[in-house]
Formats: C-alpha cells, structure tokens, sequence
C-alpha cells in the first residue's frame, strides 16, 4: 500500500509530505484548494506525463516521491527482483521534472523509463476518476471489466499472446505464398539449367585437356612431317646427315695414339651428341609408328568442344566458368527446395497456433459465460442502492462477425442497461442522463474494485453528481473498500467525508508574496467541523455541527 508521499515545488505545493496509512482516507478542501493536485503529483511517480508547467514558479524543479509497503503484492516484488531493482524496506517511485521540461524516472533510486514506472505503478495502485464514465462508454472497457472480475488476467495474456503469434505466421506465410508463382517459374528454370549442365558433365580440367588434344589432332599431318624431316637430317639422307657426319668426326679424332687433351674432350662430346642424337631418332621413331591421326576422334573433341562453348555462351560466361556456375545453380535450387519445406513448416505452425488459440480462446469465452450474470447482478444490486430502483444492468456477449484469432477473444463484450422500470435494456453508450451514467458507472468501479489485485484503490470525486440518501451509500461502499486494504478518495460530499477511517484537510496557506497548498490531517473534533463545513457552508452553527457529529461519531 502507499505509505508515504512527499511533494517538493509541484504546481502551487512548496513542501508536503504526507503519511498514509490502511483503510478509508478521505481528502476534502474547498474547490480550487490543490485536492486533486496530490492525486496528480502521485500520478507522475506512477508514469503519467507531464510538462514544465509542473515546476512551481520559482523552483529549478519538482520532486515527487512516493513510497509503498509491497509486503502483500507478490507480483510487484516478483517484478522488482526480475529486474534487479528489489530493496529492504519500501519501494520508492520517484518522478523529477525541470523547468525546461526534462522528466526522470527512478525505482529505489535506478533510472528508469517511463514505461516502467507505469508497468509497476499499476501492480501498486489502482486510480478511478470523475471522467471514468466516459470511457465507460468504450466496449473494449466493458471486456477489459469484465475480465478482471473473472480474474482472466493470465487467460487473456495466453490469448493475445497466441492470436499475435498466429498473425506473424499467417503474415510470414502469405508474403512467401504472394512470392510463390515467380518462385516456381525460377525452380522450374534452375531445374532445366541444371539438367543440362547435368547432362554436359564437364569436369575439372577436362576443358584445357580438351583443347590441348584438340590442338595436337588438328596439327597431326604437320607433326609427322617434321618428325620425317628430322630423322632424314639425322640418319637418312644418302648424300649426308648429321649422325654421319658425327661418326666421321670422332673416327678422325681418334685415330692419334696420343692425342692432346683439348682434341680427347671435343672428341667426348661429339661421341656424347652421336649417342643423344641416336637416342632422339628411337624416341621419334617409335612416335612416327604409334602415331595416327584419327579423324573420328578429331571431331568428337570437337564436338564436344562445341557442347562446353554453347553452354557458355548461352550464360554468358567464360567456358572455364561453367564448373562455378553449375555449383551456384544447384546451391540457389537447394535454397528454393527449403523455401518449399519452410512453407510447409510454417502452415504447420500457422495450424498449431490457431488450435492453441481456440483452447485459449475457448477457456476464456467459458469464463466471461460464467461470471457475466455474476457481474450484471452485483452492478444491478449496487445501482438499486444507488438510488435507482428498478434499475436493470446486463452483460451482452456477441461472437465475432471473423473467423480468424483476434486478440480480445472470440466475443464482444457490451454493457445494457435499462435505468427505470418498464424500460427495455438499452447499449450503455445510449443512456441520456449524465447522472445515471456516473451512478452506473460508481456502481460498476465498486464492484470491480472489490476483485481488483492492488491494494490501494483512488477515487478522485466520483461521486461527482450524486447527494442525498445515495451519497450515505456511495460513502458506505467506499469504506467497506477501505477495510479491505487502502482506498484514498477525494469528496464533495459529507456524507462520504464522514465515513473515512482517516481525513485530510487541503487548504491554501497565504503569504505576502505567494499563496501555498498545505494538508493538515484532522482529529476528531476538526474533523466534525469539516463535516459541518460541508454540510452548511462556511458560517458553522449548531444544527450543522450537531448533524455533522451525529454523521461522524457514529462510525
């Protein structure tokens, strides 16, 4: 619950610090006193938003800090400890604001962003204004009220959780399904490529082989020929070659018995030439024998030459670049391949997600059947007690007009309401009179707030609208709220002021030079004159203050 709340230089407040405590506080002052700028100063620490125009007038800033006993609210401790933030002692939400307009959070003196001020603020504390009844007026009010007196917090997080899974899917699987005609036009000519590099089944190396054989079976008749020249050079030609010659030469220079050393080396070396020119005409011999120059194999080199180019240049790439286009072709078909399994992946997914859905779904719809007629009878009861007998309430649950998961749950969730007897329900956006419409709407926040999971409940004047007989109730409702945990509401009304465990007075302290906002907490007697204050306006006489204490002492 909150315990403590401290202000510094926040609209016309210099300085408060207030300690609060459990049960029913009820907060008084005359109009334009600051009531509702406490409330307001509490909202900045819960995450509201807000501009310089916070900053008292000749302040750098406004403080606001504000300090709950989170013993009995596991989730917001559960929250805290998540996110290293938990402490000894209370949780301290602080909310700093400068004249230029710059806003910090902080949660037990972290920075922190707004947003998690306003995540946590919610498990702490739970506000209900005078303009509540116009978003009452909002269907996705009435669901989101109905859901919390079911307690289908949880059950409705599963359902939105699995309608927005679903969605992703669904979205992921039309953009591939919206891609797939030109996918299948690609698959199908990657698969037709693919067949006739298949088919050409070039492989490494044999493309520079191809063209060496190639080179040699088309030069085969000038080879031979020089082959033929050569050997009658060396060996063959009557009228003299060179091995003869070289024979000649090394008989001559053998001849001496004694030769000189240079003449027995240049002897040497042409016996040395004599024998690798005899060696050179065995190799050119047995080339001549075994050499043939096939015709048959010429054009199947060629003709498979002209396969490899074709294929090429139908690409438009270098021959020698088929082998690499041929493995990209067939990574890219692969690619389309798991593009097809995760298609199929994902419309498994899409149906696993909607059965997951409708068992959400279908659990939360049973749900709302069941503590519907709960809720319309307990709103029905506190409305005839809010001075409107004969006033009917109904809760109306409407399939959804789409088959598809939606977020909310498979139905609509109306309000009807018929105020007088004899009336037939009517939607609840249809009611005429604003002040039937803040007593509904009264009678439906008491309700609600009575299953509410934070302990500390606010009433900013919502019982705006409302006097005689049924404000005793409305003050009633409040306190039997307040014996439960905390409430804290702001009144007009006596009768409500009467009913509090503790009161708290707002009035404005004047100065020479400015004028402050100041709450002092009441004892009993002032308290009875507040009341009285209430009751008969400014001037206190003995009937008011006797009324006021009649109200008063009897609680």
């Amino acid at each position: 619950m909150l315990v403590h709340l401290s202000v510094r230089n926040y609209a016309i407040v210099e300085h408060l610090d207030l300690d609060l405590e459990r049960g029913m506080t009820v907060i008084t002052g005359e109009t334009g006193a600051g009531k509702s700028i406490m409330l307001d100063a509490l909202g900045l620490t819960l995450g509201d938003r807000a501009d310089s125009d916070a900053v008292r007038p000749g302040a750098d800033k406004a403080d606001v800090l504000a300090s709950f006993d989170t013993t009995d609210i596991p989730e917001a401790r559960q929250w805290l400890a998540e996110r290293d933030l938990e402490q000894d002692g209370p949780c301290l939400l602080r909310r700093v604001i400068t004249r230029e307009g710059r806003s910090r959070g902080y949660i037990n003196g972290s920075p922190c962003p707004l947003a998690d001020l306003k995540t946590l603020g919610g498990l702490l504390i739970d506000i209900h204004n005078q303009h509540e009844h116009q978003s009452l007026l909002g269907l996705d009010t009435h669901r989101r009220l109905l859901d919390e007196y079911a307690g289908a917090g949880e059950l409705v997080r599963q359902v939105q959780l699995a309608a927005q899974r679903w969605r992703q899917v669904r979205q992921t699987l039309e953009r591939l399904t919206r891609n797939g005609d030109e996918q299948r036009a690609r698959h199908q000519l990657l698969s037709y490529q693919l067949e006739e590099l298949d088919n050409l089944a070039l492989a490494e190396g044999e493309l520079q082989a191809l063209e060496q054989e190639q080179s040699d079976l088309a030069s085969a008749e000038h080879i031979l020929l020089a082959c033929r020249q050569a050997m009658d050079l060396c060996t063959e030609n009557e009228q003299g070659n060179a091995l003869s010659a070289l024979n000649a030469s090394v008989a001559r220079l053998t001849a001496f018995d004694r030769p000189p050393a240079q003449i027995q080396e240049a002897s040497n070396l042409l016996a040395s030439a004599q024998i690798q020119i005899e060696e050179a005409m065995n190799e050119l011999n047995r080339f001549v024998d075994h050499f043939e120059a096939d015709p048959e194999r010429q054009q199947a080199v060629q003709e498979r030459l002209d396969s490899v180019y074709s294929l090429a240049r139908k690409h438009r790439v270098q021959p020698e670049a088929l082998l690499e286009l041929h493995e990209q072709l067939r990574n890219e078909l692969q690619s389309l391949d798991a593009d097809d399994v995760a298609l199929e992946r994902l419309q498994e997914e899409l149906a696993a997600f909607e059965r997951h859905y409708q068992e959400k779904a279908g659990e939360l719809s049973r749900l709302r059947e069941q503590r519907a007629p709960e809720l319309a009878a307990a709103v029905e009861t506190e409305m005839q007690r809010l001075g409107m007998p004969g006033g009917r309430f109904s809760i109306t649950l409407t399939p959804g007009s789409t088959g598809e998961p939606q977020p909310l749950g498979n139905e609509g969730v109306e309000f009807r309401v018929s105020a007088n007897p004899g009336q037939p329900l009517r939607p609840l956006a249809k009611v005429a009179s604003g002040g039937e419409l803040s007593r509904i709407s009264l009678a439906i926040q008491v309700i609600t707030a009575q299953t509410s999971r934070t302990p500390t409940l606010v009433f900013d004047e919502v019982d705006v609208g409302i006097g005689g007989p049924t404000a005793e109730v409305v003050g009633q409702l409040l306190r039997q709220l307040g014996e439960r945990g905390q409430v804290l509401t702001v009144t007009h009304l006596p009768q409500v002021a009467a009913q509090g465990h503790q009161h708290l007075f707002v009035h404005k302290e004047r100065g020479t030079d400015e004028t402050r906002t100041a709450v002092a907490k009441l004892d009993r007697a002032r308290r009875v004159e507040e009341v009285a204050r209430m009751l008969g306006g400014v001037d206190l006489t003995r009937e008011s203050l006797a009324h006021a204490r009649k109200l008063v002492v009897s609680r």
